[in-house]
């Protein structure tokens, strides 16, 4: 890696990109033009409310406007496809010129039974739950999700990927939040419910004054783990097939009049951060002194969407006070660790910008780059957001400002991300920009397109390339700069599965707006795997056999650097209790010591071996969760793990999710250790408006104690006051024997947030 003078490399770069995604734009008519009509299911209007008709939002479906409708053909999903249901299950649907609304008659012969653990929003405790899923766009690729359960909480989800599972990676996002409304009835025969959706919440296109979506809706009954659907889909197309958007019925609307409300949410924020600080005045003993810093500001977040398929956010003094805090990670790799996006701001359409290059975590754009530095909170003065979609072409352009802070001057950073449409609704190519440059005018641009097309049946061909620049980085050749990756593969939950993949990362590819775990290799690896659904007469769902492979290779001298070896045994039960056992073998080259969780490893060439087991427990159980542990040789000495994670519910109203995991290490002659990682996880909730979570955490590696509580009552959609509480605690106060001893605290802070959304 060379040093240059900064200038002309990251502006060439930032031109070759636009002219990228100019490209992609100059496609959209062609790509319109190629896209087939789906999976084949025709059209279907939906009921219209007539003027007549009126239906009153109380969980009740006793109105003549709901007896008129006839209620969707379901079919039982699971655990049997195609089996009759244990229970009677109606759902009917309706709109009018505003709203889309879903109801549902939930019969329970065992009253008893029925699963209502939690009053959280977005909480799934194992509950009984009634969903609609919307293909909104009728892109058969993207949907958003709305969930209520028996007690009336709701949850709202957005899907991307057609809910694919690819790479260990969840298709759906759980912290996206709309405006809609929901009403549950317990009733003598089970319960019911009804969903008001606004249209102004959907995004759609509207094509000669009818609006075409897809939607999908489906009932869980969960100590059964029996789910009915509609339309008619058959599991093999995965775990979450059911939610899946390519897969929905396609429905028709007309006479949709989309309001374009402007939503304005201000807020205000006050508390108290307390910091103990080190003193060592001339001639007097060090001590730690506790400085408080009180703050209190206000900020202000406005939503407008121009057209139905359009939005426009922008937001001042951004503060995400009220975000749950990070479970903690033990890093047993010499890799960095990688913390999932959990701030709200950045969660809605979030997928339009995801532009992964391949694993699980590596991108070119990760949000968490904004306002957060090595953990710590960096204040953002604002910024703008723009998604839409026009024609099959999505788009998104974000642009954040952050403050100074000590050591890192402000920064500017920004991304454009285009994908469209092309040949059919499974297949896509995109562009992507991001920038980020600082008040000292450092620049840092990344670029890079990709494409994923529905070759045939289920085979499908991804291809992604992406290419850094850098002020202070000159590459040795274009390729040090640059990733590229290359996967073909056969998508099946039934029957035989396979992938293939290539994949390069350069030594000088420093996407500073991403996110990339390694540098610095090649890769050839692949998979295959074969699935089988189990008859009605066997306790067992399903079965896959499968196995992984993946081969590193250093691209200075293509000399081997990492190896995995992975076959692997999945058994789904038909009560929703799932065990999976690996076997792995891995090799490792070394070339320089490092250290892995307080361990030396010395240079030299590996190879090790573990078998891992777990179990999941049936959502729909009094007790949930899952069981897992390894053992087997670790670099040149052993490992044995466990992991334990129940979670109880104690009544409807409170909830209890304690964890543990623990590692053993043995190396001869030299090291041992133990870590250890430990949470407890404490969630009350009065009713749909009141709650407090708390989250307290103990890491050995660091030797301290994390206590994370949140309060919050919410008054209703967009009202919100919250009261959250951080503290952290030494452990070990020795300091390693020197003085001054560290103090009890390493920090406290009390906030307190009220925000408002009003409506125009």
């Amino acid at each position: 890696m060379k040093l240059r003078a900064r200038g002309r490399g990251a502006g060439s770069a930032a031109r070759a990109a636009l002219w990228l995604c100019a490209a992609l734009v100059a496609l959209a008519p062609v790509a319109a033009a190629a896209q087939d009509g789906g999976r084949g299911k025709p059209p279907v209007p939906l009921h219209r409310l007539d003027g007549q008709g009126h239906i009153d939002l109380d969980g009740f479906v006793d109105e003549p406007a709901w007896m008129e409708i006839d209620p969707v053909p379901l079919v039982v999903y699971s655990p049997t496809y195609g089996q009759a249901p244990t229970e009677e299950t109606r759902i009917r649907i309706a709109y009018d010129d505003q709203y889309l609304y879903v109801s549902g008659q939930l019969f329970d012969s065992d009253l008893g039974g029925i699963r209502a653990n939690s009053f959280a929003r977005d909480g799934f405790s194992g509950d009984d739950q009634f969903s609609v899923v919307i293909d909104s766009y009728n892109d058969h690729e993207t949907a958003v999700s709305f969930v209520v359960n028996p007690n009336g909480a709701r949850s709202d989800r957005a899907v991307w990927g057609d809910a694919e599972w690819t790479a260990g990676t969840r298709p759906f996002n759980s912290d996206w939040n709309a405006h809609w409304d929901g009403a549950v009835q317990r009733t003598n025969d089970g319960w019911s419910a009804e969903m008001r959706i606004p249209f102004s919440t959907l995004g759609f296109q509207n094509t000669g004054g009818d609006v075409t979506m897809g939607l999908t809706v489906y009932r869980s009954i969960s100590r059964k783990n029996e789910r009915h659907v509609y339309p008619d889909i058959s599991p093999e197309y995965g775990f979450f097939g059911f939610g899946k958007p390519s897969l929905a019925q396609r429905v028709t609307f007309r006479g949709v009049n989309r309001a374009n409300p402007i939503y304005v949410t201000p807020y205000v924020l006050g508390g108290m951060t307390q910091i103990p600080t080190l003193r060592e005045p001339p001639d007097v003993r060090a001590y730690w002194e506790t400085t408080d810093d009180p703050t209190g500001e206000p900020g202000l977040d406005f939503k407008y969407s121009p057209s139905s398929n359009l939005s426009i956010d922008l937001t001042a003094n951004t503060d995400f006070a009220q975000v749950e805090a990070d479970d903690q990670q033990i890093n047993v790799t010499r890799f960095p660790l990688f913390f999932p996006e959990k701030r709200q701001f950045f969660q809605e359409r979030s997928a339009t910008f995801d532009f992964a290059t391949g694993g699980v975590t590596d991108r070119v754009f990760f949000s968490r780059r904004i306002g957060l530095d090595r953990g710590e909170l960096v204040r953002i003065y604002g910024g703008a957001r723009m998604v839409g979609r026009a024609g099959g072409l999505d788009f998104g352009l974000l642009n954040m400002q952050t403050a100074p802070a000590v050591g890192r001057p402000g920064e500017n950073m920004g991304v454009l991300r285009l994908k469209q449409q092309v040949f059919n609704q499974n297949s896509s190519v995109g562009g992507i920009v991001t920038t980020r440059v600082d008040a000292y005018g450092k620049t840092n641009v990344a670029y890079g397109a990709d494409s994923e097309v529905r070759v045939f049946g289920d085979e499908y061909l991804t291809l992604r390339w992406a290419q850094s620049f850098d002020d202070d980085v000159v590459e040795r050749n274009p390729l040090d700069a640059g990733t590229f990756f290359a996967q073909f593969e056969r998508r099946r939950q039934e029957g035989f599965a396979y992938s293939a993949q290539y994949r390069r990362v350069g030594g000088d590819y420093l996407p500073s707006l991403g996110f990339q775990l390694r540098n610095e290799f090649t890769l050839f690896g692949g998979s295959a795997g074969y699935s089988w659904f189990m008859g009605a007469n066997s306790a067992l769902r399903a079965v896959t056999l499968s196995g992984e492979t993946q081969h590193f290779y250093r691209n200075l001298d293509l000399t081997p650097e990492s190896r995995v070896i992975a076959p692997q045994v999945m058994i789904g039960m038909k009560s929703g209790t799932f065990l999976m056992l690996t076997s792995r073998s891995s090799f490792e080259s070394i070339r320089d010591p490092f250290r892995i969780a307080g361990l030396t490893i010395d240079p030299g060439e590996y190879w090790f071996h573990e078998v891992d087991a777990s179990l999941r427990l049936s959502r729909g159980g009094l007790v949930r969760g899952e069981i897992g542990g390894s053992a087997g040789s670790f670099y040149d000495g052993r490992r044995v793990s466990l992991r334990l994670s129940p979670a109880l519910n104690l009544s409807r109203h409170f909830e209890i999710r304690p964890s543990y995991d623990v590692n053993r290490f043995e190396l001869p002659n030299r090291d041992f250790l133990t870590t250890h990682l430990a949470r407890l996880n404490l969630d009350f909730a009065l009713d749909t408006h009141l709650s407090l979570s708390t989250l307290a955490q103990y890491n050995s590696t660091t030797d301290q104690v994390s206590v994370n509580a949140r309060f919050r009552y919410h008054f209703r959609e967009g009202v919100d006051l919250w009261v959250v509480y951080n503290e952290g605690y030494f452990m070990d106060r020795t300091n390693g024997g020197v003085d001054p001893r560290l103090p009890f605290s390493s920090g406290r802070a009390l906030m307190v947030k009220y925000s408002h959304t009003f409506a125009f």
